[in-house]
């Protein structure tokens, strides 16, 4: 009833979502908070709002919702792996070129797993970790939170885009100082891609008059495609089948840029089977994924 409370904003929301009477929703809080000795709302204009002493009991309300999924999913493992949920989630690259190969060999072991996914900002993934609605998710990192336990996965090259119209595909070899005249699209703000972008061009001395920021690579490229700017995208977005007919990618001369991904899940003594399946999947698989781009682009 609390994280009800919390998630709805009222009492009449939770006892809604519940189905239960909003008097009884009311009951059982005043019994709580007379258990712990506190307030833990407090009513301002018809709204409610957190105490300090809320704040903290909605923090171990996640965890304990957490570790009761985690009871339940490690009472389902007893034995093979017959039955379970995977939720997982990603940035919308990793989801569009690396999801489709590995869940489809994860579904052709397991077919009786319950796979969903989701895709999002990272603080929007990160949220949906905390609040236990994926189980899993792979991310650009670093990051540091002590409820999360972070698991290296692979390293990608970031490589520049450009339309096959664009004056940068004529120069035999580029530099970042040749990129600065062009619109560059960004990553979202908060973002550790951003973020390592941000420091490159910071240590290349170079800053853009002219900036588009996108979410996710998929929208960027069309972008990119149409001659609205340049960008870098994680090479194995447009290797392969992933590639666009309309866009070239290039490395910047003796100065490849990589970055770092991660598996991210709940910190806990206890791993889902259906987690640690996946990420001995991956590791299987891993030598069919190519997140570095050919020698020839220098």
């Amino acid at each position: 009833m609390f994280r009800a409370i919390v998630e709805t904003g009222s009492f009449t929301g939770a006892g809604a979502k519940l189905r239960v009477s909003q008097s009884a929703v009311s009951r059982q809080i005043k019994l709580l908070e007379e258990e712990l000795g506190d307030q833990l709302f407090r009513r301002v204009h018809r709204k409610v709002h957190l105490t300090a002493t809320g704040e903290i009991l909605l923090r171990h309300t996640e965890r304990i919702f957490n570790e009761i999924r985690l009871l339940n999913s490690h009472l389902s493992d007893a034995g093979r792996l017959r039955r379970g949920r995977l939720f997982l989630a990603g940035g919308m690259s990793v989801c569009t070129y690396l999801f489709p190969y590995l869940l489809k060999e994860y579904r052709k072991r397991h077919p009786n797993v319950d796979l969903r996914i989701a895709t999002g900002t990272t603080e929007e993934i990160l949220r949906m970790l905390r609040n236990s609605e994926v189980d899993i998710a792979l991310l650009s990192l670093p990051f540091e939170d002590p409820d999360l336990k972070i698991r290296h996965a692979q390293t990608e090259e970031m490589v520049l885009v450009m339309d096959r119209n664009h004056p940068l595909v004529a120069k035999t070899e580029i530099s970042f100082t040749d990129l600065v005249p062009y619109t560059f699209i960004h990553f979202e703000k908060g973002s550790n891609t951003r973020r390592l972008l941000e420091s490159v061009f910071a240590r290349e001395g170079i800053e853009f008059d002219r900036i588009m920021e996108l979410q996710n690579v998929e929208i960027t490229k069309p972008l990119v495609e149409k001659g609205l700017g340049i960008s870098f995208v994680p090479y194995p977005s447009v290797s392969g089948e992933s590639t666009r007919p309309g866009l070239i990618y290039r490395r910047v001369a003796g100065k490849p840029v990589y970055r770092e991904l991660g598996w991210v899940f709940i910190r806990s003594d206890y791993i889902p089977r259906t987690v640690e399946q996946l990420l001995s999947l991956f590791e299987e698989m891993k030598p069919s994924f190519v997140p570095i781009a050919p020698q020839e682009l220098d």
